[in-house]
């Protein structure tokens, strides 16, 4: 896949994030390549979300070049496939593959920036090969989740090594909360702490916000006459899906349960989601599980009509999906790990439930309680949209995002 070519401009100069400057007098626009595995249509997690919103935003300010996975290109999007040859073989391997053509597509790039493990070693190869910045955003931390050698076997080497190497080499990293810098720290010790900056992620809270109708109930089959407490994530250990199965067994009966659950890390999690599903099933009904990705606006409407939104995460450094619960007007109750007490505010817009021996039984308790108080539960819903709007919209994300790669070009 041959580069775009880029001889012969002049030497651009770095937007400013000053109010009242036009585009017209900003002049030429740092040309910046961003790396990810998910771009749309393909993205199934929080950080293909990130990338999704930041890119939007990112778009007015830079001059934007996104290298995803998949295939073709098009309106400043790349995409890249793993190399045939190792159809077979380890995903580990096959992401690197995907790394290296990444980073032979970069040519005429002036920094680049990574996301995930995934793409963070494209991000280390493009550095080298054309001498420039790397920036890069760690999501979570592979060290921070040994239940991937589950899914990678010796892969779970590879991704680590890519990861240290990555963040070890990097010129900015940049950590989605306050709790992952933390993590950064302590997992990798090397790293200079002044190369580490933590940029929030953000929620697009005119996207995500209530939406009253219920045709996308009607159509799943969930009764909007009874409260349902609601689920949408992956099916992994990270997310603590298992955890949920278990929790919601003690629930009020009258509360219906939706679990939109899908993109099984690996087959035994996906078999024992389906036997712990199936043993639910004959113990109350209203239960309903959408293994298929729905589109955005079904989701936010199920969120919207949601009498609790719940996200059981053993290990979760910030979590979108709570932000978009918040701005869909919905009470969250979540795991009080990593970043999400950043985001979740205890008794205000939530509850949270700490990950000890009785993290299950936890779960169910503060699930009952926001069940039980309509009232209580309306009120957390209205100050999570405006905490939502006022401390995480995408256009400060992208602002604080240029001016790093202000600070990083100007150190050189």
């Amino acid at each position: 896949m041959r580069p775009r070519e880029h001889r012969g401009l002049p030497q651009p100069t770095l937007l400013s994030d000053h109010v009242g400057t036009s585009r017209r007098d900003r002049g030429f626009r740092v040309r910046v390549g961003l790396l990810t595995r998910e771009y749309p249509p393909d993205v199934y997690g929080g950080a293909g979300v990130h990338v999704e919103f930041l890119a939007d935003e990112l778009r007015p300010l830079v001059d934007l070049e996104v290298h995803c996975w998949g295939e073709g290109a098009a309106g400043g999007v790349v995409r890249h496939r793993p190399w045939s040859a190792l159809d077979r073989a380890n995903d580990a391997l096959r992401t690197f593959s995907v790394d290296l053509s990444i980073a032979a597509g970069l040519e005429g790039r002036e920094l680049v920036h990574s996301h995930t493990w995934y793409a963070n070693l494209a991000g280390h190869f493009g550095k080298l090969l054309h001498g420039v910045p790397h920036v890069m955003t760690a999501h979570s931390l592979e060290p921070l989740r040994p239940w991937k050698a589950e899914q990678l076997g010796g892969g779970y080497a590879l991704s680590s090594w890519a990861e240290r190497t990555a963040i070890e080499s990097a010129d900015a990293v940049i950590a989605v909360s306050g709790a992952m810098r933390d993590d950064i720290l302590g997992c990798y010790p090397a790293l200079d702490p002044a190369r580490l900056h933590v940029v929030h992620n953000g929620i697009d809270t005119s996207l995500y916000r209530p939406d009253h109708g219920t045709d996308v109930l009607d159509r799943l089959g969930v009764d909007p006459g009874r409260p349902y407490v609601l689920f949408v994530g992956r099916i992994t250990r990270q997310k603590g899906v298992p955890h949920l199965l278990r929790a919601v067994r003690d629930i009020d009966p009258a509360a219906q349960v939706v679990l939109c659950a899908g993109a099984p890390d690996t087959p035994e999690i996906d078999r024992e989601f389906r036997d712990l599903f199936a043993e639910l099933s004959r113990a109350r009904e209203g239960l309903f599980w959408i293994p298929q990705m729905l589109p955005r606006p079904d989701v936010i409407q199920l969120l919207t009509h949601a009498a609790v939104f719940v996200c059981p995460s053993v290990y979760e450094p910030l979590g979108i999906v709570n932000l978009e619960a918040m701005a869909c007007g919905t009470a969250v109750v979540a795991s009080r790990v990593g970043g999400i007490p950043e985001v979740v505010e205890d008794g205000a817009t939530g509850l949270l439930v700490s990950t000890d021996e009785d993290f299950e039984n936890g779960l169910a308790r503060a699930l009952d309680s926001v069940l039980a108080d309509p009232v209580a539960a309306a009120r957390m819903g209205e100050a999570g949209r405006e905490r939502a709007v006022r401390e995480f919209g995408w256009d400060a994300v992208a602002r604080r995002t240029v001016r790093l790669y202000e600070e990083v070009l100007k150190q050189g």
